[in-house]
């Protein structure tokens, strides 16, 4: 009797892991690409105006969603760090036990690609990078944010989603 390889079939499963580890993937290349060209063409602060609702802008967020703890003295980039890996490894059991679960593991994987995205931003810079910033007739500025977060984002909209249909197909 074969083995089954434990990243592509988890015996009594269907499906593999590995569409959803390519599209953390994916989403992780396109986080920190666009930061890199971030870094690169913009200084911290600089902004160019897009439409008459959106900004490109460089800001640097020491915290978590929303500047979350961004005034803490530096003990909250570790904090958050380890969050962010807890919660990898947390998911890659996750998708490594419900790979056929496809709404899920789409949730999961996009989740992943963001988490890691903004590990990598905490580890190398002690900041996340952040330049996607929303406005209503610049008076009102939702905070700036990136790849990552819109993938977390997405991600815990789907895991909400998956719960809901769960709960209505147990009725």
């Amino acid at each position: 009797m074969a083995r089954s390889n434990s990243l592509t079939m988890n015996s009594g499963s269907h499906g593999s892991m590995l569409p959803w580890i390519g599209l953390a993937l994916i989403l992780l290349i396109a986080d920190q690409f666009t930061k890199v060209m971030i870094l690169g063409y913009y200084k911290l602060g600089d902004s160019t105006y897009v439409t008459s609702f959106f900004n490109i802008v460089r800001a640097h967020n020491t915290g978590a969603a929303f500047s979350f703890l961004a005034a803490a003295s530096g003990w909250q980039r570790w904090l958050f760090t380890g969050i962010g890996l807890a919660a990898t490894l947390f998911i890659l059991y996750l998708l490594r036990t419900h790979p056929g679960q496809k709404l899920f593991c789409f949730a999961l994987a996009c989740i992943l690609g963001g988490a890691i995205g903004n590990v990598i931003d905490r580890l190398l810079h002690g900041y996340v990078v952040d330049f996607l910033q929303f406005h209503w007739r610049n008076r009102w500025y939702f905070p700036a944010f990136n790849v990552a977060d819109a993938a977390i984002t997405v991600g815990a909209v789907g895991l909400i989603l998956d719960e809901l249909l769960r709960v209505r197909r147990s009725r």
